[in-house]
């Protein structure tokens, strides 16, 4: 007993302190908007000498008030960004906040008692803590990346093997959507490439695990290396899944961004992955690429410099 109410006391402590992270977090994002946005009116329209030419005094309000125009527009899109960014945050984490809260209040209201609901409310709870120490994870590293405070620890190493050996964990989540995997290599011999190893097997991880979620029950995900010209290899991960509308492609990459308006999540995620994706291939100074046609499937590729041993 003495047990069960120690590992609640856990539960609600780590609750409070996960929700008051991700509440610093939120403040930090949409303070930045406000800053980015405080930077337009440094652009004010300045003291010029004053004109009697009609003409150019004509031509100088126009200015002002097409650039003024232009400053109004760019206000309305970051306040729609900053109110969609809230409600996605808020979406992704209300979840497993009353989750974890639901159980707690039920366990305290007298389920504690009973030791087969105690046990079978603590492992729900169990799994709403891990999910939101999850998201906290990749909400703290999104901030490092935006800052410029993760350091990369750069290695040679082949990206034929690390590709494998990544292809090799996702096939059985792959098998279980029925959605076959495939690993296409024209090259023989190994690719060595200078880069940090663990974070991009981190990119290829979330790229394979995205094109799987979004993956048609019998469909594939193939992924392919080719070298390019100027030292660069590119790393390929299509599939023939749902595919991506072209309106929607520009933003992609945006932290808690989707695609389907519904407000529903089939398959689980922190809704970070492909931000993440992004600011790591960027913190190698490289580039990453999406082609999509709705319904047809997708295609992301990145691109890494090869090593000089390789070169």
């Amino acid at each position: 007993m003495y047990a069960a109410i120690l590992i609640l006391s856990v539960f609600i402590v780590s609750f409070f302190i996960i929700q008051y992270r991700v509440e610093k977090f939120i403040y930090k994002r949409v303070k930045k908007i406000y800053d980015d946005v405080s930077l337009l009116e440094s652009t004010n329209f300045q003291a010029q000498p004053i004109t009697t030419d009609m003409r150019t005094l004509t031509e100088e309000i126009e200015k002002f008030a097409a650039n003024k125009k232009l400053e109004i527009e760019t206000l309305k899109i970051r306040e729609g960004y900053r109110k969609e960014f809230i409600g996605n945050v808020s979406h992704e984490l209300k979840t497993p906040l009353f989750t974890v809260q639901g159980y707690i209040l039920t366990l305290l209201d007298g389920a504690m008692d009973d030791k087969v609901i105690r046990k079978k409310y603590l492992s729900r709870a169990s799994k709403g803590v891990e999910r939101l120490i999850y998201i906290v994870k990749d909400l703290d590293m999104i901030t490092k990346l935006e800052a410029g405070d993760l350091n990369l620890q750069r290695e040679n190493f082949d990206i034929v093997e690390l590709t494998q050996a990544t292809f090799d964990l996702m096939e059985m989540k792959a098998h279980k959507k029925k959605i076959t995997l495939t690993f296409d290599l024209d090259y023989k011999e190994p690719i060595m490439v200078s880069a940090d190893k663990e974070r991009i097997q981190q990119v290829l991880t979330n790229l394979i695990v995205n094109s799987i979620k979004y993956g048609k029950e019998g469909g594939t995900t193939e992924i392919s290396i080719e070298n390019l010209v100027k030292n660069k290899v590119i790393v390929r991960v299509t599939d023939n899944g749902e595919g991506i509308e072209k309106q929607n492609i520009p933003r992609l990459f945006e932290r808690f961004y989707r695609v389907d308006k519904s407000g529903s999540r089939k398959e689980g995620g922190s809704g970070l992955g492909l931000s993440i994706v992004k600011h790591i291939i960027e913190a190698h100074k490289e580039k990453i690429y999406v082609e999509s046609v709705f319904g047809v499937g997708s295609e992301f590729s990145f691109t890494l410099e090869k090593s000089k041993k390789s070169a």
